[in-house]
């Protein structure tokens, strides 16, 4: 009797096993050859300022299923919020089994404020996108500003919403000049002082800093290596410039 129930034992584990090896073949199969031909090995992308490629690629390629090309489109393109700092927006090309193009949006950001040890950056609207502990060199400081009222991804509220519009009109010419602006300074009368490396200018209150910016462009070419202050606020096309005087 005994004999007899081992030898049914054995059938019924045969033909589990035999089961489990069809059903292993029938989605096991599959599923190596899919991982096979769809390997992620070619990533491209385009349109960012603020990172390269590869920290892009390494903030995106987290685990064993992204380096698989299909799961990593679908992955991005349909489900994942991407939030990288600084970046608006991504859009993802399927481009063939093992290649993926990327296109990233910057987020268009005009200038940065100091407070309480952080840098919070706000767009052409005066909305604060981005907060961090460490500031861009390409992005102006701007001082003089009075805050009523200060939330991450809210309208930052100032003394006179007029200043945005300044503030937009002077980076764009500052950015179409290839200036480099260190701090964008108002005082209690709006007028604008301008530092550049070791040149301070003093702009004054205009209604557009197109022609004055363009002047600029030449005097700091010309005064490279000084240390001085200039005064363009008048409407001349002569200005007075002092040497900077040392505080050592």
């Amino acid at each position: 009797m005994s004999k007899k129930l081992q030898r049914k034992n054995s059938s019924v584990l045969r033909r589990i096993s035999i089961r489990f090896l069809k059903i292993l073949i029938f989605i096991g199969l599959p599923v190596a050859i899919f991982i096979y031909n769809f390997q992620l090995t070619s990533i491209k992308v385009t349109g960012t300022n603020r990172y390269n490629e590869d920290e892009i690629i390494e903030r995106l390629v987290d685990s064993e299923a992204d380096k698989n090309t299909i799961l990593f489109y679908l992955k991005y393109k349909y489900f994942m919020d991407i939030r990288i700092p600084f970046v608006e927006k991504m859009s993802f090309q399927l481009v063939d089994r093992h290649s993926v193009n990327i296109r990233v949006y910057d987020k268009r950001i005009i200038g940065c404020i100091d407070f309480m040890g952080d840098y919070l950056y706000f767009d052409k609207d005066g909305i604060i996108v981005e907060s961090t502990s460490s500031r861009l060199d390409d992005i102006p400081l701007v001082k003089g500003l009075k805050y009523q009222k200060i939330v991450l991804n809210e309208k930052l509220e100032v003394q006179k919403e007029e200043l945005f519009d300044v503030i937009l009109n002077l980076t764009q010419q500052i950015e179409k000049q290839e200036i480099k602006a260190d701090t964008i300074s108002f005082n209690n009368d709006y007028e604008v002082t301008l530092v550049s490396g070791d040149i301070r200018a003093l702009l004054g209150r205009r209604s557009t800093y197109d022609e004055i910016l363009a002047k600029l462009k030449n005097i700091l070419t010309e005064a490279e290596g000084r240390k001085l202050t200039i005064d363009m606020r008048g409407n001349t096309d002569y200005y007075i410039a002092k040497p900077e005087i040392s505080s050592d």
